[in-house]
C-alpha cells in the first residue's frame, strides 16, 4: 500500500479544526447545564406547575385536624376528682384537693373512675411514648408527646401495653385503670393530665378541640 504524506499546512489545518470542534462541544455542554439548573428567578407560576406535577393534592401523612378525645371508651366512666381551678367554686376546689398523710395537694389533672373493676384507658391523641415509669404513690405513668407543645399524661395505670418510643394512634388502648397509694379512697381509677406549652390545663375544657388551635 502506498503511503500518503501530508504537508505541514494541511496538518495544522486539521488540528485547528479539531480544536474548534472540541471548544464548541464544551460550550454546548456548559450552556445545556445552565439551562437545566433551577433559576433563582423562578416565578410562582413555575413553582406551582412543578408542585402540580408531583401531586400536591395527595392527602398528608400526618392528620393536622386531630381533635382531642376522651381517654376512655366506656360510657359509664365519670369524674371522681376534678382538676384544681383557683377560679372554681368552693365545692369544685374541695373535690380537687388530694389529702395524703396530712399534706394537701392540688390535682393537676382529672381522675376518672366509676366501674368496680379495671377498665381500658385509650390514647387521647396520636403521638410518641416518651416515658413509661413506675411510681410508688401513683402507679404506672405513661407520657405521650403529640406535638411540640402538647403532652398527655396517664397516671395510675396497670397492664400497660406500650413502651418508650412506641408510636400510638388516637384511640389505641395503652393500659387499664388501677388503684393509687396516694388516693386509695377513689378506688379503681386513673388520672389524665394535659400539658400545653409546659402548663397543666383542665382536660374537660379541651376535649373536642383541634390540636392546632391550642
Amino acid at each position: 500500500m502506498k503511503k500518503i504524506k501530508l504537508k505541514k499546512p494541511v496538518l495544522y489545518g486539521m488540528y485547528t479544526g479539531l480544536f474548534a470542534l472540541l471548544l464548541g462541544a464544551l460550550y454546548y455542554v456548559d450552556f445545556s447545564n445552565k439551562n437545566l439548573a433551577p433559576s433563582d428567578k423562578a416565578t410562582d407560576d413555575d413553582m406551582q406547575y412543578v408542585s402540580r406535577l408531583f401531586g400536591s393534592d395527595d392527602i398528608p401523612v400526618v392528620n393536622t385536624e386531630s381533635v382531642i378525645m376522651r381517654p376512655y371508651i366506656d360510657d359509664s366512666i365519670k369524674i371522681v376528682q376534678n382538676f384544681y381551678n383557683y377560679k372554681g367554686s368552693e365545692k369544685e376546689q374541695e373535690n380537687s384537693i388530694i389529702n395524703y398523710e396530712q399534706t394537701y395537694i392540688q390535682n393537676s389533672g382529672v381522675a376518672y373512675g366509676g366501674p368496680k373493676g379495671a377498665f381500658d384507658v385509650a390514647s387521647s391523641l396520636d403521638g410518641t411514648v416518651t416515658s413509661v415509669k413506675e411510681d410508688k404513690l401513683l402507679g404506672t405513668i405513661v407520657e405521650i408527646q403529640s406535638s411540640d407543645k402538647v403532652i398527655t399524661i396517664y397516671q395510675t395505670l396497670t397492664d400497660v401495653k406500650v413502651k418508650k418510643d412506641d408510636k400510638v394512634k388516637q384511640g389505641d388502648i395503652i393500659g387499664k385503670s388501677g388503684v393509687s397509694n396516694m388516693n386509695k379512697d377513689l378506688g379503681n381509677h386513673f388520672v389524665f393530665e394535659i400539658k400545653v406549652n409546659g402548663t397543666y390545663v383542665n382536660p374537660e375544657e379541651y376535649y373536642d378541640k383541634n390540636i392546632n388551635e391550642l
